[in-house]
């Protein structure tokens, strides 16, 4: 770690998130605060904090033009860059409210959000989406300004304008702005895994208490460097990998996106990230497949690696016993874990994973390769973080402790219930959901069922809703075996059904770079659809899937499956733009095929 001391904004300081901007740029103006890569010049290049003030006064100055009032909502539609960070402060720094919008929604979707918050101005990234946008776009919408990024040099029509002809060629120095830290700052909208999304209200104070909280579990320096991929309108990476980055005076590099990762983590090196699961899941089975064709010999280094790592962690962490074998660590870092970190750039000292839940044998690989894995766990109705592993604190297993001024509590049915600065001012427009959702004591209910350790580790144990009850009154929790199913790289998805049944049954999507070696090894057609429905195939897969579940109580076998090679994706309205399975509406596309598993 840097000997660099901490610059870390206080929040009474920033008051709001505008103030926390400003302050910034008092402190820091020469210091690099982004980092992008040009496609047309094929470098990456810094923009300091004055930089990036005098654009937001442009921006600023091109807003005050459109005569909307402190309090009107414009919404941003656009894929992580510094034009988001630009957007976001003039808005705010003017006093209007941000509605962030996921890059790959739906538009019909976008079109809902749109006119549920009564948004006057929306700014795009192509005039691509514009114009998928537009048949969605209805007398009941009061768009007076669509602003497009990206000079397509397509013909655009009022209210549309791209970016470069909207923006002033001389403008003004940024400007003042105070309000009260308490008033509404952004509605993010939940992608719900049903029904129609909800408005979460949050205020300035909300995301700044968060970001502020979270800084305590853990040093971040000015000279660290977050490598931003998950989208900022994801509230984690908005508090968590924007604003947090402000506070305390760290760069923040936007990766080119998903496939690029891998390059852009060696180009950049990143000491700070943060991700879902997801992206780990992905990592681990790619190394499992390299694995595979390995020799013996690097298979048992890497065991070995990985099994002496972790012993060292529960070490170091004061939960386990010195060993003998922490005397090969040395050669095994070197010749195993220190070529895995590269891959991560090789300067990478804090990983933070969040979302959703991280399988505890993923995280005990990375953990055992030396990288500082931590879980987190919050809501976008608490701004998001509730609780967070330390460094010096890492129970991988749990979601970590409450981050300071967050109180919790177990309540009706092992629910977690959170009462914080975080906790939202409540749904847009949504008295009722409001209600259910935080009590008259202002206790937020998670939804989500816990238990809390002896050390106030978080163990989230299931979720309220997606509990499965079986006819022989045996509950399972779905999540827990579709974490363990999607382990083994043949499974790209899953979702495990049983409700009021007598067994558990699996509805799978299969990798569709492995299903033609799978096909051919039982003699099948690959390019046969039917070959799905093999009977001898489903006997190996659901013996497959008994060794992958050993672990599980017998009641929780899966006893018949369902294959598809076509994915649930948020263009199929099957998956939310969190890339949250929608249970429901999966249920619903595959019924016919779960009606054949539960036919007698």
């Amino acid at each position: 770690m840097s000997n660099i001391p901490t610059d870390i904004i206080p929040v009474e300081q920033a008051g709001t998130l505008y103030g926390l901007f400003r302050e910034r740029l008092k402190r820091s103006p020469h210091h690099a605060a982004y980092q992008n890569y040009s496609s047309t010049d094929k470098v990456w290049s810094d923009i300091t904090w004055e930089e990036v003030a005098s654009q937001v006064a442009r921006w600023q100055d091109a807003l005050a033009k459109e005569e909307l009032e402190p309090g009107d909502r414009v919404a941003i539609n656009l894929k992580n860059c510094k034009e988001w960070v630009f957007f976001d402060q003039a808005a705010m720094g003017l006093g209007l409210i941000v509605v962030p919008l996921y890059p790959d929604d739906r538009p019909d979707n976008v079109a809902y959000i749109l006119q549920d918050a009564d948004v006057k101005l929306l700014f795009l990234q192509t005039a691509a989406q514009w114009k998928r946008l537009l048949p969605s776009i209805t007398d009941e919408h009061h768009l007076k300004r669509v602003v497009i990024r990206n000079n397509d040099d397509d013909d655009l029509t009022e209210p549309a304008v791209y970016a470069e002809q909207w923006l002033p060629e001389n403008w003004s120095i940024i400007r003042d702005w105070d309000t009260d830290p308490h008033q509404l700052a952004s509605i993010i909208y939940t992608s719900g895994t049903t029904g129609r999304p909800k408005g979460v209200m949050l205020s300035h104070h909300n995301m700044l208490s968060v970001a502020a909280g979270s800084l305590q579990f853990m040093a971040v320096l000015p000279d660290d460097v977050f490598l931003s991929f998950l989208p900022l309108s994801h509230t984690l990476e908005r508090t968590a990998g924007y604003y947090l980055p402000i506070m305390a005076g760290a760069k923040v590099a936007y990766a080119r996106g998903i496939p690029q990762l891998a390059d852009d983590m060696i180009s950049v090196k990143p000491s700070i990230m943060i991700a879902v699961p997801r992206i780990f899941e992905r990592i681990y089975t790619r190394l499992q497949a390299q694995l595979a064709d390995k020799s013996i010999i690097a298979k048992g280094l890497f065991k070995a690696t990985s099994k002496v790592g972790w012993a060292k962690f529960l070490h170091k962490q004061g939960r386990g016993w010195w060993r003998p074998s922490f005397i090969m660590w040395p050669i095994l870092n070197k010749l195993v874990a220190s070529k895995v970190k590269e891959r991560f750039g090789g300067n990478m000292r804090v990983i933070v994973s969040g979302g959703a839940a991280l399988p505890e044998q993923i995280a005990k690989l990375f953990i055992g390769l030396d990288m500082c894995l931590l879980q987190g766990y919050g809501l976008t109705e608490t701004s998001p973080v509730i609780s967070v592993n330390s460094p010096n604190h890492n129970i991988p297993a749990s979601v970590g402790r409450p981050i300071p001024g967050v109180a919790v509590m177990i309540g009706n049915n092992d629910e977690l219930l959170v009462r914080g600065p975080g906790n939202m001012i409540g749904y847009w427009n949504n008295h009722k959901a409001t209600a259910q959702t935080i009590d008259a004591q202002g206790w937020l209910h998670t939804g989500d069922q816990a238990r809390i350790d002896e050390e106030g580790h978080i163990h989230i144990t299931g979720r309220i809703k997606d509990i499965l009850v079986l006819s022989n009154g045996e509950k399972v929790p779905p999540g827990d075996i579709e974490s363990a199913i999607i382990m083994d790289p043949v499974f790209e998805q899953a979702l495990v059904l049983g409700e009021g049944e007598s067994y558990l049954s699996a509805l799978l999507v299969l990798n569709p770079e492995l299903w033609l070696s799978l096909a051919k090894e039982h003699g099948l057609d690959g390019f046969d659809h039917d070959s799905l429905n093999d009977k001898a195939l489903h006997s190996a897969v659901i013996k497959r899937l008994r060794e992958l579940l050993h672990q599980f109580p017998a009641y929780a076998r899966i006893r018949r499956v369902s294959l598809t090679l076509d994915p649930w994706t948020v263009e199929n309205a099957l998956m939310t733009p969190t890339m949250k399975i929608k249970r429901t509406k999966v249920i619903e596309h595959h019924q016919a095929d779960i009606d054949k598993m539960y036919d007698s």
